[in-house]
């Protein structure tokens, strides 16, 4: 669109029209360049919402005062072309002004069925791997007994006074425009007087259902899985809600999870620390092998490449951790303890250097607090 023109000429009104004279001029110029009447036409679409954002402010007494005078800056920006997101947002707000205005209905948002959630539980295994699960939860369905209106035998459902039928409600307040779902009827545009006495003229019953779910690799605990459709059903004839299946982790005996990497914490012996060992450690996939050097210390980690769990929203595996941890027995066979005794008598007249240095650092501080 060009630069943006003056509202009455937009309307094609004088400044002296009167409120019925604007709606007049909206109404025609709403017919000729409806979006239905004129598939695919950007430009009739553009005339639509400029007629549309020049009654929004010449219909209000408030911003047409302000608009005559100060012109588009009296507006603060408030009724610029990007006012209406998008052409529902004008069939919302000025479709319960005209009724029936738009080719012989009245357009109004399609409320898509309200979510429900459900659990899962899964092991560890089956979150690596990814699993198909039955799971069960309620929902409201539609009543059988009236099938889904909400009325009685003999009776209707009738279109709600309060809102026209529409489901919304605005309200005014100075330049401030809202549109609220209306209280009566809560949004459904329709009520009943005699209602069904099974479903208290709600239109639906609660009910337990179980589907099956597809559990991708990798999941973790706390992640949901969507399930498309399975939420309960539209009031308002639009699609059903989704139901979201939270995913719950049970504990593993061997492994703790770390992102994409798994832990797993091994005890050792001394001697297995000392001279270095060849292990077999419990991984996902079976037995994988560990080779620790002579040396290693007591909360020493290794990695096995490619060992741990995968990511549904990344590619690649993790590794699993390992680590050692020096066990030290609380009981001893009489063998055991008769070389470990030797083993501390070497110990005594052997000291390693850094041994050594750390004892001669700690008389030495004593020393100096005796001086």
């Amino acid at each position: 669109m060009p630069e943006k023109r003056d509202y009455y000429e937009v309307l094609h009104v004088s400044r002296k029209a009167s409120s019925g004279d604007i709606s007049t001029a909206y109404r025609s110029l709403a017919v000729k360049y409806h979006p239905d009447k004129n598939p695919g036409d950007q430009e009739a679409l553009d005339f639509f919402k400029e007629a549309s954002e020049a009654f929004e402010v010449l219909h209000d007494s408030e911003k047409r005062a302000r608009y005559d005078r100060f012109g588009h800056a009296g507006l603060n920006g408030n009724s610029g072309a990007g006012h209406f997101s998008d052409v529902e947002d004008i069939f919302s707000a000025f479709g319960d002004i005209f009724g029936d205005l738009f080719g012989g209905r009245t357009r109004r948002r399609v409320r898509k069925g309200r979510d429900v959630q459900c659990e899962v539980s899964l092991t560890l295994e089956e979150c690596a791997q990814g699993v198909r699960k039955n799971v069960e939860f309620k929902r409201r369905e539609k009543c059988e007994t009236c099938s889904g209106t909400g009325a009685a035998e003999g009776s209707t459902r009738e279109k709600c006074s309060y809102c026209g039928g529409h489901g919304q409600v605005v309200q005014s307040a100075g330049i401030v425009r809202v549109q609220t779902t209306c209280p009566a009827c809560h949004g459904e545009g329709s009520s009943v007087d005699s209602p069904c006495k099974d479903c208290r003229g709600a239109g639906n019953v609660p009910k337990e259902v179980g589907v099956e779910v597809d559990i991708p690799a990798g999941v973790d605990d706390g992640m949901q899985v969507r399930i498309t459709g399975q939420g309960e059903p539209s009031a308002a004839g639009g699609p059903p809600g989704d139901c979201y299946c939270v995913v719950s982790v049970m504990p593993h005996p061997l492994f703790e999870r770390d992102g994409q990497h798994l832990i797993c914490r091994m005890p050792i012996t001394y001697s297995q620390a000392a001279l270095g060992c060849a292990l077999e450690v419990p991984t996902l996939n079976g037995k994988g092998d560990l080779k620790l050097p002579a040396g290693t210390q007591s909360g020493k980690v290794f990695r096995l490449k490619g060992q741990g769990m995968p990511d549904p929203r990344t590619i690649g595996v993790g590794d699993m951790l390992v680590q050692v941890n020096i066990e030290v027995p609380q009981k001893l066979e009489a063998a055991e303890e008769s070389l470990l005794r030797e083993l501390a008598e070497l110990e005594h007249k052997n000291v390693a250097p850094e041994r050594k240095g750390f004892f001669e650092k700690v008389k030495d501080y004593f020393t100096e607090d005796t001086d």
